[in-house]
């Protein structure tokens, strides 16, 4: 809305509720767009930032003293493991749970507890249970080495909108273990966030209280439309880009380890648009 030369935006709003195996534990979503990880460079590359910034950032519904592994270890076998910390901040094992799915999807899927020690606090019907709360043992192995991490919170959107769920943005070191993304219609569907990563024999997937086990942005279910531009609408194009290279280029910065760059991009991005 646009009153006296000024506009007006409005949020949108949406609305969060918490796991229902877990209501009210883990960190809540959240933006961030540094990635400490990323080359220190990166730290003055605001459309980078944007970009790891985009939507928020999801945790698992974990306690700051509990933390998990899953495990792929070929041939349809998964292996769930979970920690807790002592007071001492040393992390022990507390049982695992070894899930070996049918061979050609027929049949029953076989789950097996084991405790560490030979007096558990808690019964094996229980720990499958807690196991469920993290992961959800139906999706895994579609397609072969995949599997499905529970989020602490999820997500309704406003009418028209959809949640886009994907792996954390530009985190880059390896190994990174690739992630089906998916877009739900969370507008009318209470879709309990989670998120579908796919691993190679051997390779496991860790998770603790605060380390994000993915990220969700939300986007408009409208149609788009692509046109060409104009001639007249090209020229515009041309001498906005001219002008941004020109004013860019007077202004530089340089960092206390010698690089160069401009905050040109940063300044305009932040400033008020007509």
């Amino acid at each position: 809305m646009a009153r006296s030369g000024l506009i007006y935006h409005t949020r949108m709003e949406v609305r969060v509720f918490p796991n229902s195996r877990r209501p009210g534990v883990g960190l809540k979503p959240r933006r961030e767009g540094q990635r400490p990880l990323l080359p220190q460079h990166a730290r003055h590359c605001p459309v980078l930032e944007a970009g790891s910034a985009l939507g928020f950032l999801v945790y698992p519904p974990l306690e700051p003293n509990e933390s998990f592994h899953l495990e792929f270890q070929g041939d349809g076998r998964y292996q769930f493991a979970y920690f807790l910390s002592t007071p001492r901040g040393k992390w022990e094992t507390i049982f695992s749970l070894t899930v070996v799915l049918p061979v050609g999807s027929i049949g029953m899927i076989k789950e097996e507890v084991v405790f560490t020690s030979p007096d558990p606090p808690i019964s094996r019907e229980e720990a499958a249970r807690v196991a469920r709360t993290f992961i959800v043992p139906e999706d895994l192995g579609t397609p072969p080495g995949a599997l499905a991490l529970r989020g602490a919170t999820n997500f309704q959107t406003p009418p028209g909108w959809d949640t886009v769920y994907t792996p954390v943005f530009n985190m880059i070191e390896r190994p990174v273990a690739p992630m089906l993304v998916v877009r739900v219609e969370t507008d009318w569907y209470a879709h309990e966030t989670e998120f579908r990563y796919v691993l190679q024999p051997g390779e496991g997937i860790s998770a603790a209280h605060s380390m994000p086990i993915g990220q969700v942005f939300f986007v408009p279910r409208e149609e788009i439309t692509l046109r060409d531009c104009t001639e007249e609408e090209l020229e515009a194009i041309d001498r906005s880009a001219e002008k941004f290279s020109r004013e860019k280029a007077a202004i530089k910065l340089t960092t206390s380890y010698g690089m160069q760059y401009s905050p040109h991009y940063l300044r305009q991005s932040r400033s008020p648009k007509a």
